[in-house]
């Protein structure tokens, strides 16, 4: 008797250990897939890095950032943190030893983030993440820029506490999700709101004004576009299921994803599911229209429009059309694309000088490539391709641009391969095994979902 009832708690204790054990891997599956919508791996691994190891540098106007190292190391990680700690650092951007985290952490956008998702994320970064001993390096910052008090200031000033996020302000549920995921973990707001004096998002949801996520700004060369209504600038055109397909494969008929959005497709939104997806689709579909636009320019002179098209039919035509119809899903549309339908001409300036690869999934494998134009078409050249499209398919609501214009992009962005993710300017980032972009391998990066 004595045997069998120690056989059959034997055989209890087993099997709570199991579910235990099964309920800690679901914990820690479900932080990973948390983490992969927080897009946390593109900003906290450097080229040729080990994931969430940091190391890579933001350039911010007052200096360069180093992303820290975020694996479960305990020296040079946060494998000394508690949940709690976690928490703050995530949500207040508190360090764990008390002082403040630079903004360029989004932890505006992370205090909305619920108890449940950061025990996930804890979870994961605890026990799912390979610890790496990489130390961390220091902010390359001149003195008293340096300090980290302000830091504090900024914080208490700018940055909301953190508190759940209310789902019960939108009209069911599949919207408060995609606002959930569009305001927090995505943090959208980091590049598609316009920021103030003190490089604070100037809303960080929809009741705080026209100016969540309006764009309008220009980031390391690429102009930011609106997700709100605007046809011209925004996603007004746009349908529910062409920007959930856009957010998981980087394409559609008429546009593709290029500099920033390309690291979050190829790093972030590609992992989503389909339900996630359709709800933050649901989200940005509810938001109007911002601003009206400026007045459109009057249209270039014919000889001007001439030279334009010229460059068009030479260097172009061939893959996007002679109508800039392109091919659909392979090579973008030009006309009611909002590279070209922007109020700015950043993002054509630079696609062209630097070339642009679209992001390859399960349902497109094969990245499609365009060349670099930078040592092809002078700056006048670019300037007339520039002014042409504007003119024949876009928004045009600025005056052209000259040569000097690109000049002055030119140098004040660089060249080559500069890609994006994140607050302000950025290096580029790491990319999987099988990526390549804008000429240069990322072979040797890691994903860490290989």
């Amino acid at each position: 008797m004595r045997r069998l009832l120690f056989t059959l708690t034997l055989l209890s204790l087993t099997s709570a250990g199991a579910a235990l054990a099964d309920d800690e891997q679901q914990l820690i599956q479900k932080g990973e897939y948390l983490a992969r919508a927080g897009d946390c791996v593109a900003c906290h691994t450097r080229i040729h890095g080990k994931p969430f190891a940091g190391g890579l540098a933001i350039k911010s106007p007052v200096g360069v950032i180093y992303s820290t190292n975020i694996t479960p190391d305990k020296r040079d990680g946060i494998g000394a943190y508690t949940l709690d700690e976690f928490s703050q650092a995530v949500r207040r951007g508190i360090r764990k030893d008390g002082s403040a985290l630079y903004p360029a952490m989004p932890y505006p956008s992370y205090s909305r983030l619920s108890d449940d998702d950061i025990a996930a994320l804890y979870a994961y970064f605890m026990h799912g993440v390979k610890a790496e001993a990489v130390e961390n390096k220091e902010a390359d910052i001149p003195w008293p820029l340096s300090l980290r008090w302000p830091l504090s200031l900024w914080r208490m000033t700018f940055a909301p506490d953190a508190a759940p996020f209310d789902a019960s302000k939108y009209p069911d549920a599949t919207v408060a999700r995609g606002a959930y995921l569009v305001q927090g973990l995505g943090h959208c707001g980091s590049c598609h709101t316009p920021r103030g004096f003190a490089l604070q998002e100037q809303a960080l949801d929809e009741t705080q004004g026209e100016a969540w996520l309006a764009g309008g700004s220009v980031i390391d060369g690429w102009s930011v576009p609106s997700l709100r209504g605007d046809n011209d600038n925004g996603l007004g055109r746009w349908s529910v299921g062409e920007l959930a397909h856009y957010l998981k494969t980087g394409r559609t008929d008429n546009t593709a994803a290029f500099g920033a959005m390309s690291d979050v497709v190829s790093w972030s939104t590609r992992y989503l599911t389909d339900a996630d997806l359709h709800a933050m689709a649901r989200y940005l579909k509810t938001l109007p229209a911002g601003p009206s636009p400026a007045e459109k320019a009057a249209p270039p002179p014919a000889a001007v429009a001439r030279a334009g098209e010229q460059v068009y039919m030479d260097n172009c035509a061939m893959c996007h059309g002679r109508q800039g119809e392109g091919i659909a899903r392979m090579f973008p549309k030009l006309r009611q694309n909002s590279a070209v339908t922007g109020p700015l001409p950043d993002s054509l300036v630079k696609i062209i000088r630097e070339g642009a690869t679209l992001p390859a999934d399960n349902w497109a494998p094969s990245t499609v490539s365009m060349p670099a134009y930078a040592d092809t078409l002078s700056a006048q050249q670019t300037a007339d391709l520039v002014n042409y499209l504007r003119s024949a398919w876009g928004h045009r609501s600025a005056a052209d641009i000259t040569a000097r214009d690109v000049e002055k992009m030119a140098a004040a962005h660089g060249s080559g391969n500069d890609n994006t993710t994140g607050w302000l300017m950025m290096e580029a980032q790491p990319y999987g095994k099988h990526w390549t972009f804008q000429m240069e391998s990322h072979a040797e990066a890691q994903d860490p979902a290989k």
